[in-house]
């Protein structure tokens, strides 16, 4: 069977969808780079930290699920443009003189804005690049996280030490809004699959038959535990490498870029080395779901060493090398459900899977603010929470990668939607 090319023009809307993600990225991250002046004025404890994280990731689990249908039968560009709009709008309210019930407010409202955020750019890109090259796509996608971090945190963390923390939000504010201006211009569907006003209903499944799948169920594990360290990352590195192992605003807001620059490398090697085995004929099993969880469970294994690390710069690099090893499940999770679900369900599942995950996010923000809190020292508490964070990392690992079987549920999707396999 001819393979399918990549239609002309996918290379802009990639580059438009890059950028997307690591806006997205750097809307999350402003909070805690200006954790640190935000808790001291506002006298705020570990655990109320902790819980505006937490209520940011409920929002984000409960809108992603709703987004994610609502691609089904909606264009992505207009989603897109949507989610763009609210991200940036919601930041203004930051810049004048708030309290913290209205930073809760306005990072729940980011939250329902960024919900399904990754998975609504993933089905839109999906439209523009077949099957067989879509490691990479995703895999660029999922470096917008990264390439957010490292630049957004030297740029906002010079914000908030030389202006004020509530500019920092202003100036995410005001780059959402030049970027959601460029992609109503740019912005394009896909021609790789029909346009959702004309699916063919004949060929989609129960969602109860793909959710209940064996590779569904291993992809939210193995994120879900890959998640939870993420979260942490988004909410709690600034904070201890200030509070916990006492290095300067300036240089702990910088020093928190390492970990996604160790996923930078761990994201696009994946890709690449996925994409290759693919196109090679390897099995799934080995190029996709063994590619994706033997990183995530080393690096687990590399965070159970953290409280026996002796902090300072060695706790930096475990923490770093552990967190980075996360970045590959990301990128194999999502070419594994597309290869055996239909298009016209793709986004509705993706979403699923994404809110499923995402739950992890409601948790460990406030777990970790739990134990600083409560901790022999502040220090015991961030250890006692990363090394949490490594041993489920690893479990999760494990019981994925045994669950994970794309080939088994290709063929059984195959038969419940009547076709048979060319020969």
């Amino acid at each position: 069977m001819e393979k399918q090319a990549t239609p002309k023009g996918a290379g802009i809307q990639m580059v438009m969808l890059f950028l997307y993600m690591v806006i997205n990225f750097a809307d999350k991250l402003v909070l805690q780079i200006a954790a640190i002046p935000i808790m001291t004025e506002l006298h705020l404890s570990p655990e109320e930290y902790g819980s505006i994280g937490s209520y940011f990731f409920l929002c984000l689990t409960i809108a992603g699920l709703g987004v994610g249908f609502l691609a089904n039968r909606w264009p992505t560009k207009i989603m897109i443009l949507i989610m763009a709009l609210t991200w940036a709008i919601v930041q203004f309210p930051m810049m004048g003189t708030v309290g913290f019930g209205t930073i809760v407010i306005c990072r729940m409202l980011l939250g329902l804005g960024e919900g399904g955020a990754a998975w609504v750019a993933t089905h839109g890109i999906y439209k523009w690049y077949p099957d067989h090259k879509r490691a990479m796509p995703t895999a660029w996608l999922s470096q917008g996280s990264a390439v957010g971090v490292v630049v957004a945190v030297p740029a906002l963390t010079w914000i908030v030490v030389h202006v004020s923390w509530h500019a920092a939000f202003g100036t995410m504010g005001l780059v959402g809004l030049i970027w959601s201006a460029a992609w109503y211009f740019i912005g394009k569907e896909g021609p790789l699959v029909e346009p959702p006003t004309v699916v063919n209903m004949s060929d989609r499944v129960p969602y109860s038959k793909l959710l209940l799948s064996r590779t569904f169920f291993g992809c939210v594990i193995a994120v879900f535990g890959a998640y939870w360290t993420l979260s942490l990352a988004i909410t709690w590195f600034v904070p201890f490498m200030v509070k916990g192992l006492g290095f300067e605003q300036s240089l702990g807001s910088n020093l928190s870029v390492l970990p996604w620059a160790v996923g930078a490398v761990t994201v696009i090697s994946g890709g690449f080395l996925s994409t290759a085995l693919v196109a090679r004929g390897v099995s799934s099993k080995v190029a996709r779901a063994l590619l994706g969880t033997l990183p995530l469970a080393i690096g687990g294994i590399i965070m159970l060493f953290l409280p026996v690390s002796g902090g300072g710069w060695a706790a930096v690099v475990l923490l770093m090398v552990g967190t980075g090893l996360t970045g590959p499940i990301y990128v194999v999770c999502a070419p594994m459900l597309g290869e055996f679900v239909p298009d016209s369900q793709r986004a509705g599942v993706i979403a699923t899977f994404g809110s499923l995950y995402v739950c992890s996010g409601i948790i460990a923000p406030s777990v970790m603010g739990y134990l600083v809190q409560h901790g022999v020292t502040q220090l015991d508490g961030y250890y006692s929470g990363f090394q949490f964070a490594g041993g489920l990392q690893l479990a999760c690992a494990v019981i994925a990668m045994w669950l994970m079987a794309p080939a088994i549920d290709r063929a059984r999707v195959r038969q419940l939607r009547g076709v048979v396999p060319a020969e």
